[in-house]
């Protein structure tokens, strides 16, 4: 494994929706099936989101992007294997066919340990590699330390099983950080923690980081303009960038 790989960029960029659009193409998807992915009816989707009063001083929607959303959306219904174990069931009740790989102890949980609910969740780990976060496709296995502390072995996407490692939950994962869009740079504070994306030649890597200044600009039909001044976490090394490449993170699991 390279000491830093190249990490899945189906986050970037945004969608450019706004969130009710969003909500319109959930259901849309929910109602039509497969003719969402039909030119007709993604060229009527994209003239009735431009007609609206919403889309007033914003980017016009091209039909194809409405038909991108679409395929993404089911290519990651259909994306995870039926036979994968995940994260969305309890870890303490896995298959019996299921190996699990015991260091200094089971895998029976703890007493007195919960594992979180995490049904309907996206998650990403923090691989021990290179101290980068990493979407992750599904989780093959649990395992409980002699200390108490969980880990699983994860898979990452894009990734073959070569690149699978065992990482902690409480510490290397959390739900999946999500991209803002170029309207929302007003919910970014000097201080925040996030993520972001760190070119280097041919590699896409993310980091956690702070913001350290943020240089606000005026938006014009490109977007956002502003400027953030980051430090990343693991080096103290500060870069500054656009909004792109920063993604909101959400909680680290913690077990009760």
């Amino acid at each position: 494994m390279d000491r830093l790989r190249p990490r899945s960029r189906r986050r970037e960029p945004s969608s450019g929706f706004t969130k009710s659009e969003i909500e319109k193409l959930e259901k849309l998807l929910e109602e039509s099936g497969s003719e969402t992915t039909t030119r007709a009816f993604c060229r009527k989707i994209a003239t009735r989101f431009n007609c609206s009063a919403a889309r007033a001083g914003k980017p016009p929607v091209n039909w194809t992007e409405v038909q991108s959303w679409f395929l993404d959306r089911r290519q990651d219904r259909d994306r995870k294997p039926a036979s994968s174990v995940d994260l969305h069931q309890d870890l303490s009740v896995l298959p019996g066919s299921l190996p699990l790989n015991k260091v200094h102890g089971d895998s029976e949980v703890p007493e007195g340990l919960k594992v979180p609910d995490l049904s309907e969740v996206e998650f990403e780990a923090k691989s021990s590699k290179d101290g980068a976060w990493y979407d992750v496709d599904m989780f093959l296995a649990h395992r409980f330390l002699s200390s108490g502390e969980a880990e699983v072995l994860v898979r990452f996407t894009g990734f073959g099983a070569e690149e699978d490692e065992w990482v902690n939950i409480k510490k290397a994962i959390r739900e999946r950080s999500v991209p803002l869009e170029h309207w929302e740079c007003h919910k970014l504070k000097v201080g925040d923690f996030i993520l972001c994306f760190q070119e280097r030649r041919d590699q896409a890597i993310y980091y956690d980081a702070h913001i350290v200044e943020i240089g606000r600009r005026m938006h014009d039909i490109r977007g956002c303009r502003c400027l953030f001044l980051i430090r990343y976490d693991h080096d103290n090394s500060e870069a500054r960038v656009s909004l792109s490449f920063l993604v909101f993170f959400f909680h680290v699991l913690r077990f009760k």
